[in-house]
């Protein structure tokens, strides 16, 4: 395996990025921003609004006119709990809404250091309980929900999978894109392989997790990986990235849900480092991702349907 032409042309494009910890937060987002072109064209949507949900800042997205009964996809941003905003997930929304035929709801949920650990999951948890209560003031089957995220995105999609096991109605599935399922640095397997050189380095997960969580890190609200009991959860999709720090650590979590009885399908793309589901501009494997995804999503929606009419 050889990293891809487009994830070699990414990582030319952000080669000599100072280290996260030697600017300031302002900084680091504002340079985030500044990849927003790589994100890939912009989807044109006949429904895009902001609004809020049990008081935090949302941004929905339809490809079909919503009306009753819609199916709804809770979406969380990457960003290491730090950066990213509904801005750099833009683009990525539009794709969701457009291949899974569902409401897109991306969160604006809170970030650190303004906000530290547990905010983050506390937005995605109340605006989740929003949705599922049919409290959300929109047109939503509150039987066809599921929810998405990548990096630290798919952290609060997988901690609210957790957390809402057993609520009814229940989430239908969960789609997490190279999750953190573990909010540790140590040098082993795919993190000491990929730690420096291929985007996402362990200096930068480092200061990422220490400013989000401090010494939270082993609460499975912050690392779901850590959680023994993963019985009962929602389906879910797993994918990970071949150059990805983030691989082992989020396959191996698609295996031990799938050792407790869960159904997962998990898929590696070969070839490709972290971000790529973002960086659909310079990066094709992320319209690929993304596709994939949304595929899912609708089917995952679809058999709650029928299942339920």
């Amino acid at each position: 395996m050889t990293v891809h032409p487009d994830a070699r042309r990414f990582l030319d494009i952000v080669a000599g990025s100072p280290p996260a910890d030697t600017q300031t937060v302002e900084q680091n987002r504002a340079a985030l921003s500044n990849a927003l072109p790589l994100t890939g064209a912009t989807t044109e949507l006949p429904y895009v609004e902001d609004t809020t949900i049990a008081g935090v800042p949302v941004r929905l997205y339809s490809a079909t006119p919503v009306e009753h009964d819609a199916p709804a996809v809770i979406y969380f941003h990457g960003g290491g709990f730090v950066l990213g905003d509904l801005e750099i997930a833009d683009t990525t929304a539009r794709d969701l809404a457009k291949y899974s035929g569902a409401l897109v709801v991306s969160v604006d949920y809170r970030r650190a250091p303004e906000a530290p650990f547990p905010a983050a999951i506390q937005d995605a948890l109340a605006v989740t309980e929003a949705v599922l209560r049919g409290d959300s003031a929109l047109p939503i089957d509150v039987s066809r929900v599921a929810v998405a995220g990548d990096s630290a995105g798919g952290t609060l999609a997988a901690v609210t999978a957790q957390q809402l096991r057993g609520h009814q109605p229940a989430l239908v599935h969960q789609a997490l894109i190279y999750p953190t399922t573990e909010l540790s640095t140590d040098l082993t397997g795919s993190f000491e392989e990929f730690a420096e050189g291929y985007f996402l380095t362990a200096r930068d997960s480092e200061y990422c997790y220490s400013t989000y969580a401090g010494e939270n890190r082993r609460d499975v609200l912050a690392s779901p990986g850590l959680n023994p009991d993963l019985s009962n959860l929602p389906d879910a999709t797993v994918i990970t990235g071949g150059y990805d720090p983030l691989r082992d650590q989020g396959e191996a979590y698609a295996q031990a849900m799938a050792e407790a009885g869960n159904t997962v399908t998990s898929v590696r793309f070969n070839g490709l480092v972290h971000g790529f589901f973002y960086m659909a501009g310079v990066i094709d494997g992320g319209n690929s991702a993304r596709r994939f995804v949304g595929v899912q999503l609708q089917a995952a929606l679809m058999a709650s349907l029928v299942k339920t009419g």
